[in-house]
């Protein structure tokens, strides 16, 4: 083991950075990473499931990726600045509203949130592989490629994830202009989803669901938003780091949904034929096909560039895990990273011939819990935390920490939100009904839920802090 940390491989885990161990060299990445991150093959099937699930015309869906993606962004860039000014990880930072129970609570979702991720990346990914020369290549072994380059600068640490994600867009990006560009080559006709578009109250409901899907895929990052930011010096401007996050979130995020929206336009029946035979590697394919090998070629870097958007999700599942307790974070950090990786490769496997399905209901789920997480925490540094400030030295004395009964409860007033306003294939709350039509309710789920824990927590944690003194 100390042969691997010498050899580079990174030693820290979930303890705090010292402020005198920080250093400011990844200033930047606070754009750049998250834009690498999200100019991704992974990004296009989002703004697909637009028309795919929800029939919104061209003009309706682009118009609900800016605005409910500005929403996601605006959360996520917050949970950001957290970083510098505690020097900690994103889920230990929750045990200052939520108490170690909390935190644990949080960190068992962030696990199955970002293998989720991890599991929808690799089939991505392994579908344009197995696409690209249809017969030759297995899903199976396609999905194991992806993930094998997730793992290794995942298992090596911090440094090298920066180095990676400081570079991996610009090709990347390159390739989504190549993209836009074939689109309008084969006839981009905006208006060919409108006779199949709902009206009225089904609109809306589409809309709202499907927005739910958009803000999930931007408020995804934020249980990791500080994981990669903790080691820049205390003195970095906040409204630095809120506004790199910001754009390095809705820039490429928007342009990239946007574009698997506009695809999905094409009306030539090769690109439908396309679409239906292979979803969305299958239509990529299709669009490339005009330039013959060297269309291959961009398949191969488009499945390839999955590879940074799944690195943070391996990097972050580990250090969840070692969140969990201190059992947890006495096993090194490249352990966890490797089960990380075998558990998301094998469901993969698993579910590789259910992709649209599970990153449709994944995002849904993911939005709502996320929702409420942003809140609580908000309102504890906003509010109680503004003139007392963080004992950072507390982050794993858990009779030091707040008791977290206020952080619970309000997280279950805010599933109990989510409950009431969901809107999914095996379930459908009350409210989510009564807000879409009698066939298709709305997807309210992460605004309830948002709403359900901003109400709660600030009485529960004033009581909290007033019975307890923390």
């Amino acid at each position: 083991m100390a042969t691997l940390f010498d050899a580079g491989v990174e030693a820290r885990g979930v303890e705090r950075v010292p402020e005198d161990e920080r250093e400011s060299k990844n200033t930047w990445n606070n754009l750049l990473m998250w834009w690498s991150v999200n100019t991704v093959l992974t990004t296009i099937p989002i703004g697909v499931l637009g028309q795919e699930f929800y029939t919104l015309s061209f003009a309706h869906a682009v118009a609900t990726i800016l605005c409910f993606g500005a929403l996601g962004a605006l959360a996520t860039a917050f949970i950001a600045t957290l970083g510098p000014q505690t020097g900690l990880r994103t889920m230990i930072i929750t045990r200052f509203s939520s108490g170690y129970v909390g935190g644990t609570i949080y960190s068992i979702l962030n696990i199955l949130t970002q293998l989720g991720f991890s599991t929808t990346a690799v089939i991505l990914g392994g579908q344009t592989l197995a696409s690209i020369h249809p017969g030759t290549l297995p899903l199976v072994v396609g999905i194991i490629i992806v993930g094998l380059c997730s793992l290794i600068p995942c298992f090596i640490g911090y440094n090298m994830v920066h180095l990676y994600e400081r570079y991996a867009w610009m090709l990347i990006f390159l390739v989504m202009l190549f993209l836009w560009g074939l689109g309008g080559r084969a006839g981009y006709d905006i208006s060919a989803q409108k006779p199949l578009e709902d009206s009225g109250r089904a609109l809306s409901a589409d809309i709202l669901s499907f927005g739910g899907i958009v803000f999930g895929s931007f408020s995804g990052w934020a249980p990791v938003a500080a994981d990669y930011n903790c080691r820049l010096p205390v003195t970095t401007p906040p409204l630095k780091v809120f506004l790199l996050t910001f754009f390095g979130l809705f820039i490429p995020i928007c342009f990239v949904e946007i574009l698997g929206a506009a695809l999905m336009t094409i009306t030539d029946p090769a690109y439908t034929a396309a679409f239906e035979a292979g979803s969305t590697g299958g239509l990529l394919a299709q669009v490339l096909s005009p330039w013959h090998g060297g269309g291959k070629f961009i398949l191969v870097l488009l499945a390839l560039s999955v590879v940074a958007n799944n690195i943070p999700n391996t990097y972050s599942t580990a250090l969840s895990i070692m969140a969990l307790g201190r059992p947890f974070a006495l096993i090194p950090r490249f352990v966890w990273t490797l089960l990380a990786f075998t558990i998301y490769t094998v469901a993969g496997v698993a579910g590789r011939e259910h992709f649209s399905e599970i990153l449709s209901n994944f995002l849904s789920i993911l939005s709502y819990w996320t929702a409420f997480f942003i809140v609580i925490v908000a309102e504890e540094h906003f509010i109680f935390r503004r003139r007392r400030g963080y004992n950072l030295d507390d982050y794993d004395t858990p009779s030091r920490l707040p008791l977290g009964v206020a952080g619970v409860l309000a997280g279950c007033f805010g599933v109990a939100g989510a409950v009431v306003g969901m809107s999914e294939v095996w379930y459908t709350g009350p409210l989510g009904r009564d807000a879409g039509t009698p066939l298709y309710g709305a997807d309210l789920g992460f605004e309830l839920a948002a709403a359900f824990a901003a109400v709660t927590f600030l009485p529960l944690r004033y009581l909290e802090i007033r019975l307890t003194g923390r």
